[in-house]
């Protein structure tokens, strides 16, 4: 179905993705038209191709499926377009003063006698120049929306093609269509590839066949691999390309000569691997750093210390395992060190341990986590202040889609410690470890912390379970669950499911009457029983077993994001039970979801621009910039007068987001397991 008319007001705009909601004026009604629409504004005419969809809140919509921006028809329509803030130094007055002297002349003259604009009061010369090169240039973007949306490429991509090619996009996607590949992460490679056969390109052209290689190994890193077995890579690249090996082998020699990719033989007896550069070089130097931390000086060293944990465990009444005591001495006679263990085997202690030690010999300790989450918990636990790893690297503002791209220029300030502690390093992907490596003086004492058996990172890499592999780290594994720990079901639970076994009940051998009741296993057969289980759980039916507050205390985790026990239908009936809008009190409406003060919320993007501040113990205010995907906080208001919602986050700092901000954070009543890895519960 086609729709042609004006964009009458624009509801809302993702500056990213350039996602829109608009009032779309056509001559028979005003609708309201949804879609990706980026280089439109306020007072432009379109043709919109899509189709009307019923929004179960907001009503009837039209879905754009494609679209292409018309010249307007006539003098109003022309001045509104001019004012609506697209062409550079043209604001309402001028726009009026320009429309009004040329009339119906006025897109030629800005397409062929641009000199003229001069003639109109307030423009110089120069001015007249700039003001029509802004004009041409709006309106070549078009041809790059139209030429990509033949290939069936989107409206939302596009803008981003625009900023990386510049006005010559076209050419330059004409000479090699594979060049969308290396811009942005994400990249439907069949639609490229489509595109590039219908302009000629031939099956086996080698620019063809070499971006087929990467775009193979690009969506390994998707999945959080860093290379790919060499047979493996061939088979999947015969399949997407339908080319032969003897073609993908002559790819793979020319991406090697040319230093793209790296071959590596290995002698472990699983063949030959590929990476793309990059990610070799990034495993390579995070390995040589470790190597060049380890055989440094031990300077930090302290003398008899087994006399200090005596000490130590009298002062803090403690009686610390063999194996704790192990783990301290391996950090005192080590600089590189990991200590790993599942959940309730004494990780904590040992951390708090090292830091009394080592801080009564007057050492500096920086301890960090990967996550808000994570590091608050951290502090929670040992009394002293943790850091995230962005915050401490000083990570600033990254492309997303070309992080790992551009990782090697990442020059960061040395780290001011004698002992650096990350704990959950698991979560940590291999190109954070690199920038940490990057920050950390020969001499300093590094303490890596984290459970093997968890989910690993998002990102790609293996940091924690590749460096245990390699035994070249010094590391100590604990197995023992301690008496505390031993009486929690969820911890007997972790270890049993890592072991293969069934879940514990009553007669089992480690089933006591110490046991706490902290795990229970609910059968149902039908989603909606499932739901009110889930309902009851969250809404006081747990006060027999503890002071279970839902916002202090309990987080609903689900497999997926879709259907009725997915996160967005959970989200939605937890929200409704847990924080009605009983008072009528401002709440704002974004993407499907309903945000209102109360509400717990998770950011879902990384922001390195975003203020934030946080008030300090005596009275101070703490700023910085950044918030990052993962981290969870509690709407404290939403200012419909100034289009604001302030959020705290579990940290403790404070931020504001735009109401044109708000993409980048979803509730989290209910999250996805996917996502509880990057929070520590």
């Amino acid at each position: 179905m086609e729709l042609v008319g004006e964009i009458e007001d624009i509801i809302y705009y993702n500056e990213t993705n350039s996602y829109m909601i608009a009032e779309f004026d056509t001559e028979e009604e005003q609708t309201t038209i949804v879609g990706y629409l980026p280089f439109v504004g306020s007072g432009d005419n379109l043709k919109v191709i899509g189709n009307f969809v019923e929004h179960k809140k907001y009503g009837r919509q039209f879905k754009v499926e494609t679209f292409e921006k018309l010249m307007p028809q006539t003098v109003g329509a022309l001045e509104k377009y001019l004012a609506n803030g697209n062409i550079k130094g043209v604001g309402e007055a001028l726009a009026k003063r320009i429309v009004s002297r040329f009339g119906e002349d006025t897109i030629n003259v800005f397409k062929t006698e641009p000199q003229r604009l001069a003639e109109v009061k307030g423009i110089s010369k120069a001015k007249a120049i700039d003001i029509a090169e802004s004009f041409l240039e709006n309106w070549e973007v078009w041809q790059i929306v139209g030429f990509l949306e033949r290939f069936g490429i989107g409206a939302e991509f596009a803008k981003k093609v625009y900023e990386l090619l510049g006005v010559n996009a076209i050419e330059q996607i004409e000479n090699d269509p594979y060049i969308l590949i290396d811009i942005a992460r994400g990249v439907d490679f069949k639609q490229i590839d489509k595109m590039a056969l219908d302009l000629g390109i031939s099956y086996d052209n080698d620019k063809r066949i070499r971006s087929g290689i990467k775009y193979a190994l690009i969506r390994a890193t998707y999945n959080g691999h860093a290379c790919v077995i060499k047979e493996n890579l061939i088979e999947f690249v015969i399949s997407l390309l339908d080319v032969m090996t003897e073609n993908i082998e002559d790819g793979l020699i020319e991406l090697r000569a040319n230093d793209e990719i790296v071959i590596e033989e290995r002698n472990d007896g699983t063949g030959t691997w590929i990476y793309l550069s990059n990610f070799y070089y990034t495993e390579q130097d995070i390995a040589l750093r470790i190597k060049r931390l380890q055989s440094a000086p031990n300077v930090k060293q302290i003398k008899n210390i087994a006399v200090l944990l005596k000490k130590l465990e009298t002062q803090s009444n403690i009686e610390l395992s063999e194996k704790q005591k192990e783990a301290i001495e391996l950090v005192n006679e080590n600089n590189v060190t990991i200590i790993t263990g599942g959940p309730g085997t004494g990780k904590t202690t040992i951390i708090k341990s090292i830091i009394d030690i080592y801080e009564q010999k007057g050492n500096k300790v920086v301890l960090c986590a990967p996550t808000g989450r994570a590091a608050k918990k951290m502090t929670e636990t040992t009394g002293k202040e943790a850091s995230t790893l962005h915050r401490l690297l000083e990570i600033g503002k990254i492309d997303e889609n070309n992080f790992y791209q551009t990782s090697s220029e990442y020059e960061g300030a040395p780290i001011d410690a004698d002992l650096i502690i990350v704990d959950e390093l698991s979560m940590v992907d291999m190109f954070i470890m690199s920038y940490l490596l990057k920050c950390i003086y020969k001499g300093t004492k590094l303490i890596l912390v984290g459970d093997c058996d968890q989910l690993s990172s998002v990102g790609p890499g293996s940091v924690l379970k590749d460096l245990i592999a390699s035994e070249k780290v010094p590391t100590i594994h604990l197995d023992k669950i301690f008496r505390q720990a031993a009486k929690s079901k969820i911890i007997l639970n972790a270890h049993r499911v890592n072991n293969g076994e069934p879940f514990i009940t009553k007669g089992d051998d480690d089933y006591t009457e110490e046991t706490m009741e902290d795990f229970f296993y609910i059968r149902e057969n039908s989603q909606e029983k499932m739901l009110e289980q889930v309902l009851s759980l969250c809404t006081g039916r747990l006060k027999n077993y503890g002071d279970y507050d839902f916002f202090q205390s309990i987080q609903v985790l689900t497999p997926t994001k879709k259907g009725m026990l997915g996160t967005r239908e959970l989200n939605k009936a937890l929200q409704e039970r847990l924080n009605p809008n009983i008072h009528d009190l401002p709440e704002k409406a974004n993407m499907g979801a309903v945000y209102r003060a109360g509400d717990r919320i998770m950011q879902v993007k990384n922001n390195y621009d975003i203020d934030w501040e946080k008030q300090g113990n005596n009275g101070t205010v703490e700023v910085g910039k950044g918030v990052f995907n993962g981290e969870i906080g509690t709407i404290t208001e939403v200012s419909e007068k100034n289009k604001i919602i302030e959020i705290k986050f579990d940290d403790e700092k404070t931020a504001y987001y735009d109401y044109t901000e708000l993409e980048q954070i979803e509730h989290s009543y209910a999250i996805t397991i996917h996502k509880a890895q990057r929070k520590r519960i």
